[in-house]
């Protein structure tokens, strides 16, 4: 199978060659034939790709160590959803994984039938077929999965114990599909330019691509964060980690863009930024790669370093050249249809809101990428930690979430001050009452004040948009309150299911202040019958228990966990020593509730394992955070799901004849 793999690649070359030289005579000459053999080069390569990977996942699951990779990442004690998830636990195999994500994204964009693309379709297949070119050289040369091994080998090294959890599983698949499927969207735009069109049409058809980009992308971020919660035991969920800030800037970018599309679909408007902004979004993806491989950034989250992180250093700076060339080549054609008319109006909100975000994607982007011009520049390497980041973002988010309130009740084109205050009359009022009982309950430190506040105003904003939406509709249509409800999504699902996902932004915002602002500790070493007190929990401890498999020791200490003098639970944190040496992990033990998480580490125990050492924490609110981010996903779906006359005409749509 390794064989056939290695085939596959090579091969894979081939027919991206063909493709491209296809595509362009299609364009070039409108011949339908060409087009017919563009179009099916892109089926083959997906053929190609999906044996590639299949054989990479064929010889981990059988163990054949005949070949680096597995021998690297797989071994005989491990377990078979751990063998089929080290395919992406490598860097070869998580390129391939990527080549083949990417080969599938670019044969459902070649093969659609939305009547609004069929011109942009050649252009943009061919410029996705040469982003697909770069991951087939790397993976033919510099990082070949199906390399052999240079001795010979009856046992690998297995999976990295941190990866070998559920949530690692599924968050690198997730972040994965948005990170390529931001490659779409930059297509269609760099298309847009090359056929000098100064309409929306590319958002309309990439608009749906965008978005599910995104809300992958919000999935990885989540799932990922969710893994360290509860897995590296250094306690916590986000730590600035220069990894942790490369997924996060183009969701930044992203988010940006989500909403400025709007303003161009709306009024032919923002037409150079939302360009910029899609250049931007897919060059930060790329730089997310680069960033995880390249070594030049410790990561807990990196792969190990390579001369694998010059090639994307170049891919990157190949993709802006090219992209500043186009957009400044056709720079007149982006001129805007209408001008802004009042600084109080739907539209500079989306303006003021992108600047932000793009702002916060500034600051979180140089803080990661200082230290590396701090060692070029002084010769000693200065890192950038959480105060930094924490400093300069928080009043950001807190001015967006603040616009997330505003947003709705203003119009487009203009609104007065008086409207928007009036509209917002009663959210400020309850806001001015509830930051007061904030103040008085002892809640000082102005970030938190101000955070809860604004999130509590958005909050009230949102509720009062679904209140006076669905009495109006019960009003009109006699209709019961549930029904009416439910119908709003019906009617409107762009528009209601973001309301949904900025309320699930709002419980994440409440949750990240609470066990920021309120979290507390403590460490402690204690004897089995002794005690831990902290706030209203105490944990007796019962001692050190040892438990042995084939393929590793698990050692966990067990609390007894009561909550004012009731008992509430058992908690067991670990650490788990792994037989092939690889470096212990630790497994937290969460009692969650929606006041609170009591989060307990176990840092070790002394010689004679009379005296167990562990961390206590407790998280205020935490729960909301993870409850947030499911239900930003809702909101996002709920945004996504199409309407039932959209499907039916859709089926209906025959395929054009050509796109040329």
């Amino acid at each position: 199978m390794g064989d056939i793999g290695r085939l596959a690649l090579i091969f894979s070359v081939v027919i991206i060659v063909y493709g491209l030289i296809s595509h362009f005579m299609a364009i070039r000459t409108k011949n339908i034939r060409w087009l017919k053999s563009a179009k099916s080069s892109v089926l083959v390569l997906v053929f190609l790709t999906t044996l590639a990977s299949g054989s990479l996942i064929y010889l981990l699951v059988t163990g054949d160590f005949r070949y680096d990779y597995v021998a690297s990442y797989a071994s005989t004690d491990m377990s078979l959803f751990y063998k089929v998830t080290a395919f992406w636990g490598g860097n070869a195999g998580s390129l391939l994984l990527w080549f083949w994500i990417l080969s599938i994204y670019t044969a459902l964009v070649t093969w659609s039938k939305h009547k609004d693309s069929s011109q942009y379709l050649p252009w943009v297949s061919a410029i996705l077929l040469m982003i697909n070119g770069f991951f087939v050289l790397i993976l033919n040369t510099i990082e070949q999965p199906f390399a052999l091994n240079p001795e010979q080998m009856n046992e690998g090294d297995g999976l990295n114990p941190l990866l070998q959890n559920p949530g690692m599983a599924v968050h690198p698949i997730t972040l994965y599909l948005g990170y390529i499927g931001f490659a779409i969207p930059f297509a269609y735009g760099m298309a847009t330019l090359l056929l000098k069109k100064a309409d929306a049409v590319w958002l309309k058809v990439t608009r749906k691509w965008i978005l599910v980009s995104w809300l992958f992308l919000s999935m990885g971020i989540l799932f990922g964060s969710q893994w360290a919660y509860v897995e590296l035991g250094w306690g916590g969920y986000w730590a600035w980690d220069p990894v942790e800030n490369a997924s996060l800037l183009p969701w930044l970018t992203a988010t940006a863009l989500l909403h400025s599309t709007m303003v161009q679909e709306r009024k032919g408007m923002l037409k150079r930024w939302n360009i910029i902004l899609v250049t931007i979004t897919f060059a930060l993806t790329i730089f997310g790669t680069f960033l995880t491989r390249s070594g030049l950034l410790w990561s807990v989250h990196a792969f190990a370093n390579g001369p694998i992180g010059a090639y994307f250093l170049a891919f990157i700076g190949i993709i802006l050249i090219a992209s500043i060339w186009n957009i400044s080549s056709n720079w007149s054609v982006l001129k805007s249809d209408a001008q802004f008319e009042s600084y109080i109006s739907k539209e500079s909100s989306f303006l003021v809101n992108n600047l932000l975000l793009v702002a916060s994607a500034f600051t979180v982007f140089w803080g990661t990428i200082y230290p590396v011009i701090s060692e070029a520049v002084t010769g000693s390497k200065v890192m950038v930690g959480a105060p930094y980041f924490n400093s300069v973002n928080i009043p950001i988010f807190i001015a967006v979430i603040i616009l997330m309130g505003v947003g709705p009740v203003v119009a487009w084109k203009r609104s007065s001050l008086k409207s928007v205050l009036r509209n917002l009359s009663y959210p400020i009022i309850l806001t001015v009452i509830l930051a007061i009982a904030l103040l008085v309950a002892g809640v000082t430190n102005w970030m938190t004040l101000l955070s809860l506040a604004s999130t509590s105003f958005v909050a009230m904003v949102i509720f009062l948009e679904f209140a006076k939406a669905v009495t109006a509709r019960v009003k009109v249509t006699g209709e019961s309150t549930i029904r009416s409800f439910f119908m709003l999504f019906v009617k409107n699902r762009r528009r209601y299911g973001g309301y949904v996902a900025h309320f699930g932004i709002i419980l994440i915002a409440i949750g990240y202040t609470g066990a920021g602002a309120y979290s507390v500790d403590i460490q402690s070493g204690v004897n089995e019958g002794d005690a831990i007190q902290l706030g209203k929990y105490s944990l007796y401890s019962r001692g050190l228990t040892e438990i042995r498999d084939e393929s590793k020791q698990t050692v966990y200490a067990e609390f007894l966990v009561e909550k004012d003098g009731e008992e509430i639970g058992v908690v067991r944190p670990e650490k788990v020593f792994y037989n092939n040496g690889a470096q212990p992990t630790t497994e937290v033990s969460v009692v969650s509730s929606i006041q609170e998480d009591l989060y307990v580490i176990l840092n070790g125990w002394s010689e004679g394992e009379e005296t167990t050492f562990v961390q206590v924490k407790i998280f205020p609110l935490m729960s909301w955070t993870w409850t947030g981010g499911y239900i930003l996903i809702l909101g996002t779906l709920i945004s996504l799901w199409p309407k039932r006359s959209a499907r039916r005409r859709r089926s209906l749509e025959a395929e054009p004849i050509i796109y040329g």
